[in-house]
């Protein structure tokens, strides 16, 4: 079924399709009016049928995608297009926000206003990851933030790990056995070279380090893989 993001809804159960959407439907997709298609709302679904006039009637609620267990993704800032990927994928996996990091082994430098730029580019890719796999609500993806603000940006989250190919004592398993009631994680993954020693001590009390496992995970691959790990674990995939 095709689906459809639209602002608001009036008194009646009316909604207007954007005019780029409007064209999609009748040029691209021919539909026409009648035709039933999904659509979402203020972070709610909807079955509505399309009308002639190109907007369309809400006919009856769907059930909520949007997983109970919101992640953060805090991610250490990837070289070239790896970070559009991370936020396609970490949005199709559920994922509510995306924090790109600069770290010290980050290779990317990017000034504020080539943050900002990238920053429209990266919430523009979570939107049509959004649509396409049926997310009620579009994570936000932040402006890169430094290093010294994670402690501020995790502070509101029940609990935070940090996935480091050194940390030998936790694995995803033994966190949910430990934290089985949690409703928000953060996760912090490296950049491609991994995170400094250092920045782990700085993290101490705030980020718990985490096994993966024996193998070692590109940047690209490790959050991705622990946020699918959450979610299956916390029940998010049944």
């Amino acid at each position: 079924m095709h689906r459809f993001y639209v602002d608001s809804l009036d008194a009646q159960g009316r909604a207007e399709l954007s005019k780029e959407d409007s064209y999609h439907a009748s040029k691209v997709l021919r539909l026409s009016a009648g035709d039933v298609v999904e659509l979402i709302s203020q972070g709610k679904r909807f079955l509505g049928e399309l009308l002639p006039d190109g907007g369309a009637q809400i006919k009856e609620s769907l059930p909520s995608t949007e997983p109970r267990l919101q992640i953060t993704l805090f991610q250490g800032l990837p070289k070239a297009d790896k970070m559009e990927m991370i936020v396609q994928k970490a949005v199709e996996l559920g994922v509510a926000r995306v924090v790109p990091v600069m770290m010290k082994r980050c290779v990317v430098r990017l000034a504020p206003q080539d943050g900002e730029k990238k920053q429209a580019r990266w919430q523009k890719i979570a939107r049509e990851a959004g649509k396409q796999s049926g997310r009620c609500l579009i994570p936000e993806i932040s402006a890169p933030i430094s290093f010294h603000q994670l402690a501020v940006f995790s502070s509101p989250l029940d609990a935070c790990i940090v996935p480091w190919e050194e940390a030998r004592s936790m694995g995803p398993r033994a966190f949910v056995q430990r934290n089985p009631s949690i409703t928000s994680l953060g996760i912090l993954i490296g950049p491609e070279g991994g995170i400094e020693p250092e920045e782990i001590s700085q993290l101490e009390g705030v980020f718990q380090p985490m096994t993966l496992g024996p193998r070692i995970l590109r940047t690209e691959t490790a959050g991705l893989a622990v946020s699918a790990a959450m979610m299956a674990l916390y029940g998010e995939m049944e």
